[in-house]
């Protein structure tokens, strides 16, 4: 009975969550300002730029394709800034943050032509983690925002 009331105390209280609009929501979906092509170049350009890693590019519309699935252009962008990744993993209390590492962007067309950019909220993501500002994922964060506003309408 216990776990019964507990699950559906959890499935009320998530479900409040997410019809809160002033809650930060968990994902966030800007316009680019260029098409897809030109995003993915200058978020590499941009993110070289300013010290963080591309370690990889899945193109997901080309391994659907791979499975006769055809969609949209879909790229997830991952990319790594090495001495944030240090500071987060050089801290046992912290590592349980690797799990969100690298830091993944997605960028898409979608059937009205435009290129969009989605990531986690940096506002859901600070509050996950207690608002500690000084933190390396806090800075990391503000680094991929940095980036991203210059490709955001």
């Amino acid at each position: 009975m216990n776990k019964l009331f507990l699950a559906i105390i959890v499935l009320f209280t998530l479900n409040l969550f997410a019809q809160d609009k002033s809650a930060p929501q968990f994902l966030i979906e800007s316009e680019s300002k260029y098409t897809f092509a030109e995003t993915i170049d200058s978020l590499n350009n941009l993110g070289n730029q300013n010290g963080w890693k591309l370690v990889a590019i899945h193109d997901l519309q080309k391994s659907l394709k791979k499975n006769g699935k055809d969609v949209l252009p879909i790229n997830i962008i991952e990319f790594c800034n090495p001495e944030y990744s240090y500071a987060v993993l050089n801290d046992d209390a912290s590592k349980q943050v690797s799990a969100l590492m690298p830091c993944r962007i997605s960028v898409y067309e979608k059937p009205d032509g435009r290129t969009y950019i989605s990531r986690i909220n940096p506002e859901f993501l600070a509050a996950s983690f207690g608002n500690v500002k000084n933190s390396p994922m806090a800075k990391a964060i503000g680094d991929i925002e940095n980036i991203l506003s210059r490709l955001l309408k």
